[in-house]
């Protein structure tokens, strides 16, 4: 492992930091307010190469962000796992050692990226910023979980439009009251264009269960219209990275210049190339092993603690996963960087959506999985408010905390359904099977 040299020169240097924030995206900028410049003082002193290039690493990669207090929780839960201790702690230590884990995932896809340059590293920061997502969904299909699948990644887009927006704009509202907020309303339309995308190839699927003339024949048009949309989906994903990345990149970068000098050394490269892959490989194991064991003890958490699986799911997983780049995005909505915090929540909602959800629909129809894009009503219901109400609430480019307090308070109401909701996880389908028996009643009718 080597770290960085800085004999590169100035105005290498200066070239490299200015090229790395071309390919940097809203979800990097959001977790890079977690992290804290290491001390190096001690590491310096050793004599040893490799020992000091290891400690270096240990170093950046560990202590380098704010919830380094976190860490604990990792080796806890897989001891807590193997000697058999109580599911539900195993479930609550799992999700406190990803909150950490995904931040440190974010950081080193962005170490990586200062070596592939603004363009590679650009499409991995915008395909890799939901990867803790990805991996649990992945492991709930390998367990044909598909109900879990649908819950978290639904959680995950409502808490990115209405509580992790809603705060940001609140708290910004409040710190700024005495100036006008401002955003950029081209990014934000995009954002929201390509979410009602995501809400009409799900609600299609959703009214086969109400047009079709039989359940088999509704059943199977469904799974091969959301797998159609699925693809059309993933192809408009790509398109909109390209739009992105490349003919429209100005629209999707921080406009805002009065930085600092010295903020730039937080875009130099601290490790290397090499011993940032090996820890990227690294962490992702973690990640999947501590996803596993999430999925594996949900229901008994569930069980133990009295809370329905789809609130476990829905509220619970987006906001304890997600919460590095969550808070990031209310750091900069503090300093009156709207942009930013837009970016983080828009972007990672319209990531999820448009995706991580089809292409879990394309990996469960590879590996034999019938999982389709159909919500139940409640579901279903609960996204097309939450789109709506965040588009209606953007459409002036000016924010202020009565618009973050309504959006917040929007989120509480969908929270306390899902609460009340006693749902396990095998009895997913009942609503639909209900509603399936009322509509052919009426038809007899």
């Amino acid at each position: 492992m080597e770290v960085m040299e800085n004999g590169g020169g100035a105005n290498m240097k200066g070239l490299l930091n200015k090229e790395m924030r071309h390919g940097r995206t809203a979800h990097n900028m959001s977790s890079s307010s977690l992290r804290k410049k290491s001390d190096l003082t001690l590491v310096s002193k050793i004599s040893c190469g490799p020992l000091k290039d290891m400690l270096v690493n240990i170093q950046e990669v560990v202590l380098g962000t704010k919830l380094s207090i976190l860490f604990p929780a990792v080796p806890i839960a897989i001891v807590a796992q193997c000697y058999g201790f109580g599911r539900p702690w195993v479930f609550a230590l799992s999700l406190l050692g990803l909150t950490p884990l995904a931040e440190r995932l974010s950081f080193l896809t962005e170490q990586i990226a200062c070596y592939t340059g603004p363009t590679v590293g650009g499409l991995m920061n915008a395909t890799c910023g939901n990867s803790t997502e990805l991996i649990i969904a992945i492991f709930a299909l390998s367990h044909n979980n598909i109900a879990l699948v649908k819950y978290s990644l639904l959680g995950s887009v409502i808490s990115n439009l209405l509580l992790v927006l809603g705060t940001s704009l609140f708290c910004g509202g409040l710190v700024n009251l005495r100036q006008e907020q401002k955003y950029d309303r081209r990014q934000a339309d995009m954002n929201l264009l390509m979410l009602f995308v995501a809400l009409h190839c799900h609600l299609l699927p959703m009214l086969f269960h109400y047009a079709g003339a039989s359940e088999g024949v509704t059943a199977e048009s469904s799974l091969q219209l959301s797998r159609a949309a699925s693809i059309i989906m993933v192809i408009a994903y790509f398109a909109y990275l390209v739009f992105q990345l490349w003919t429209h990149r100005t629209l999707f970068e921080d406009h805002d210049q009065n930085e600092e000098e010295g903020d730039s050394d937080s875009d130099e490269a601290v490790i290397g190339f090499w011993s940032g892959c090996v820890w990227l490989v690294g962490i992702t194991v973690i990640i999947a092993v501590l996803s596993e064991y999430v999925v594996e003890t949900i229901q008994d958490a569930s069980n133990s603690w009295g809370i329905s699986v789809s609130f476990l799911s829905i509220i619970l997983l987006p906001i304890v996963g997600n919460a590095a780049e969550h808070a990031g995005a209310i750091i900069f909505a503090f300093k009156n960087k709207l942009d930013i915090s837009l970016g983080v929540c828009l972007g990672s909602a319209t990531q999820i959506s448009m995706f991580v959800v089809p292409l879990c629909v394309i990996v469960a129809w590879i590996l034999g999985i019938q999982m389709d894009l159909t919500f139940n009503l409640l579901e279903t219901g609960s996204l097309a408010l939450a789109i709506i109400t965040t588009a209606f609430t953007l459409q002036d480019g000016t924010s202020h905390y009565m618009k973050g307090l309504v959006l917040f308070l929007c989120y509480i109401i969908i929270g306390a359904c899902f609460f009340v909701q006693r749902t396990s996880s095998d009895q997913i389908n009942a609503s639909s099977i209900m509603l399936k028996s009322a509509r052919e009643e009426v038809f007899r009718a």
